[in-house]
């Protein structure tokens, strides 16, 4: 290899060793209750996919809703790690046969680190539809995880029955 471009490799190298810092992991505050952002309420826009329930076998269903959830307890059933537990509800409008669905459920959140949360939804639901005798309460279980930006905003995904979503939260 001829010399200066051995020497602009190392320069290089050298450089880019210098400049890059090390990768770290994001830490975990499970275990230190009331580690969380502090808020009362999560407004919560989304896009959904139906498939149970108020739907018709086989025929899913797009729509677009919104989710509210008042904390109730900040550090819930387990002291000794961080969650809490708030009370959810919305609206939720789906396009194809005109269904809303209004779901109130139990949010029990667990914050596993600074950047991400997870949670469970039991609950209930009602749908109505243009179709009739087809109004009916319907069981909400839903399973769903954030991607924490900041303190304030978070992607949040939600998978279940009768619908899985996709949206942004706002902790107020």
């Amino acid at each position: 290899m001829q010399p200066l471009r051995l020497a602009t490799i190392a320069v290089t190298t050298t450089l880019a060793l210098a400049v890059v810092t090390p990768a770290r992991a994001d830490e975990s505050i499970i275990k230190t209750p009331g580690d969380h952002p502090s808020y009362r309420f999560e407004a919560e826009p989304h896009g959904l996919l139906g498939f149970g329930g108020p739907f018709e076998r086989g025929r899913g269903d797009f729509g677009a809703g919104f989710r509210g959830t008042i904390i109730i307890v900040d550090n819930g059933f387990v002291k000794s790690i961080n969650n809490s537990v708030g009370i959810g509800f919305g609206g939720d409008v789906f396009f194809g046969r005109g269904t809303v669905f209004v779901p109130v459920v139990m949010q029990w959140n667990f914050w596993l680190t600074t950047h991400w949360s997870v949670f469970g939804e039991p609950g209930v639901g009602f749908a109505f539809n243009q179709f009739r005798g087809r109004d009916t309460l319907h069981p909400v279980l839903d399973l769903g995880g954030r991607y924490h930006f900041t303190d304030k905003i978070a992607l949040t995904m939600r998978i279940g029955y009768p619908a899985a979503s996709v949206g942004v939260s706002f902790f107020l």
